[in-house]
């Protein structure tokens, strides 16, 4: 497949996407909180773009950069804000604190021992210590002044798929009034964990199995952080988006290659995600939120390229 032409004066030409690409207007640094004021988010924009925490530089030469310095980072290389991806390392007052003290926005929260400590474990205290996890994450979500969480809800190396989907919905269903009550829905990522989708079979899979999930909560405080990288190698993520419609609360972004069978720089030029039909799906659901890039990282001239590469791909 070869990447489709992402140039912008075409992009803006393109009829009804023309209104679109306006309100989706580029990332511009956040701002800088006064003692006691709440951080927030520039207003206005259909489309905000963020960076993952852990994307983050971590040291400054031999320096080890508070949470608050790396923060602000991101806002010099033009984020709009961060997913603070790690929620599980910090307590609810430091997350809170960093924020209020950089003046940056962060709109979510991840604890990334969802891989390892899973909601689909056999083992119940496992699983409960999963659920633990998941709700420091929405009280840090909540506390920073976020609007979700993602999670990994499991592996299907734990069991049958209709058992171990029992599991994690359980789990989840105990932490709803907890979320509801904190206004922080929790996401479900589309990722390499063979649940919802056939990891074996060909591309072009649809979005049902994910649509079932997210539905059998009948809850709306459950939805989707949609990867647009992520399963490309085994689906449309144009026609994923406009089935998940308003599902569809938040988005992860990175390239991917299906030629070369890898992830790539995000546009780079084995990129071959259909980033053009995506910003049509986009427009065509109404989506309005956040888009985050998950990939490699680093100082604050390496955050600005994935930022400029996002605004590439989204058109912006």
């Amino acid at each position: 497949m070869t990447t489709p032409s992402l140039n912008r004066r075409h992009f803006l030409a393109a009829g009804s996407l023309a209104a679109m690409s306006a309100a989706f207007a580029p990332a511009a640094a956040a701002q800088t909180a006064a003692p006691g004021r709440p951080v927030t988010p520039p207003e206005g924009k259909r489309l905000l773009l963020s960076c993952k925490l852990g994307m983050i530089a971590r040291k400054d030469g031999d320096r080890e950069l508070t949470i608050a310095e790396r923060l602000k980072m991101a806002a010099a290389a033009g984020f709009d804000g961060v997913d603070f991806d790690e929620a599980g390392s910090f307590t609810v007052e430091q997350a809170r604190a960093a924020v209020q003290e950089s003046g940056v926005f962060c709109h979510n929260a991840i604890n990334h021992a969802h891989w390892s400590v899973r909601l689909t474990d056999p083992d119940a205290e496992t699983r409960a210590k999963a659920r633990a996890n998941m709700d420091h994450c929405l009280r840090v979500a909540h506390a920073i002044g976020g609007s979700g969480i993602l999670i990994v809800v499991g592996q299907a190396s734990d069991g049958p798929a209709e058992e171990i989907e029992e599991r994690c919905r359980e789990e989840i269903k105990k932490s709803l009034p907890l979320a509801a009550s904190l206004g922080q829905p929790i996401l479900i990522e589309n990722v390499w964990n063979r649940m919802m989708y056939d990891h074996d079979a060909p591309p072009e899979q649809s979005a049902e199995r994910f649509i079932k999930f997210v539905d059998s909560f009948n809850s709306p405080w459950v939805g989707m952080y949609y990867d647009l990288g992520n399963h490309w190698k085994y689906g449309q993520p144009a026609q994923w988006l406009r089935a998940f419609g308003h599902r569809a609360v938040k988005l992860d972004v990175k390239g991917f290659s299906r030629k070369k069978n890898e992830f790539t720089e995000i546009t780079g030029a084995d990129d071959d995600v259909p980033w053009a039909e995506i910003r049509q799906a986009l427009s065509d659901i109404g989506f309005a939120g956040w888009a985050t890039a998950e990939v490699g990282g680093g100082d604050v001239k390496r955050l600005t390229q994935v930022r400029e590469q996002m605004q590439k791909a989204f058109g912006v």
